[in-house]
């Protein structure tokens, strides 16, 4: 009689066990990595690229008017938000998350810029079709120095992130991992913080390119303050990290970025 009751607790136990739910995979739905969130992100920022493209080039063949900035800005964004997964995906891939596609990166003011920025390229050449927005005829030359920023900055930029491969990352950490390095090569020997450098003038670039003139000085002056907090914060904490190899590397080169040595 106690051995059968002994095997009953043993066989209950043993069924209680198996019916208690394991953790979630965090590969599923509405997790960290959800491969299905991935896939719905990078399914609709395709096609926003493939919206934004065409449609720049259909107003472009077809028609005079400058509202193919507006398309351009979507297709550059949209590529921008994309390369942001794929580079970590393919050289940092233990980060390579929902959050790496940086959508919802320092939220609601990231959207807010954007679409001032949408919002005063519209009006504007809504309501003046005709104006001379670029002092003494300067607009083409603005115009293909807007295009170039946004293309170097966007090269650079993931340039940076394929470099530094595990030892970058979107957020500044506050302790020192067993996979970061110094990196002091390729793209960081020409520019200390290039990530920061390539989003600058990228974001500047699509600024020129529409033709914003009241965004274009406010992304300046916002983006300016941003990463002069953020680097000033950051290399205390590198220092720290690396001690005098980082503070050789600081005095060797610069970070490109107007005013911030």
């Amino acid at each position: 009689m106690a051995n059968r009751n002994s095997d009953d607790m043993d066989a209950r136990r043993h069924t209680s066990s198996s019916d208690s739910p394991s953790p979630p995979s965090p590969y599923a739905p509405h997790q960290p990595k959800s491969l299905s969130g991935i896939a719905l992100r990078a399914f609709c920022l395709g096609l926003a690229l493939a919206t934004g493209a065409i449609s720049t080039l259909l107003i472009l063949l077809f028609t005079s008017s400058p509202l193919w900035r507006l398309p351009f800005f979507l297709a550059a964004l949209s590529t921008f938000h994309f390369l942001e997964f794929w580079t970590t995906a393919a050289y940092n891939t233990p980060q390579a998350d929902i959050k790496a596609f940086l959508l919802t990166a320092n939220w609601p003011a990231y959207a807010v810029a954007h679409a001032a920025a949408s919002l005063e390229c519209l009006l504007s050449n809504l309501l003046f079709p005709s104006r001379a927005w670029a002092p003494l005829h300067s607009g083409p030359v603005l115009l293909l120095l807007g295009l170039v920023a946004t293309g170097v900055g966007q090269a650079v930029r993931s340039a940076a992130m394929v470099k530094a491969g595990q030892s970058f990352n979107h957020v500044v950490q506050q302790r020192r991992g067993r996979e970061h390095v110094l990196v002091t090569s390729g793209v960081y020997a020409a520019f200390r913080h290039p990530s920061y450098f390539g989003f600058f003038w990228w974001a500047l670039g699509t600024q020129l390119v529409m033709g914003n003139v009241l965004c274009f000085c406010g992304y300046a002056v916002m983006l300016w303050t941003f990463f002069s907090r953020r680097i000033k914060h950051e290399e205390e904490l590198l220092v720290s990290f690396f001690g005098e190899d980082y503070v050789d590397y600081r005095k060797r080169v610069g970070t490109r970025i107007p005013f911030i040595p």
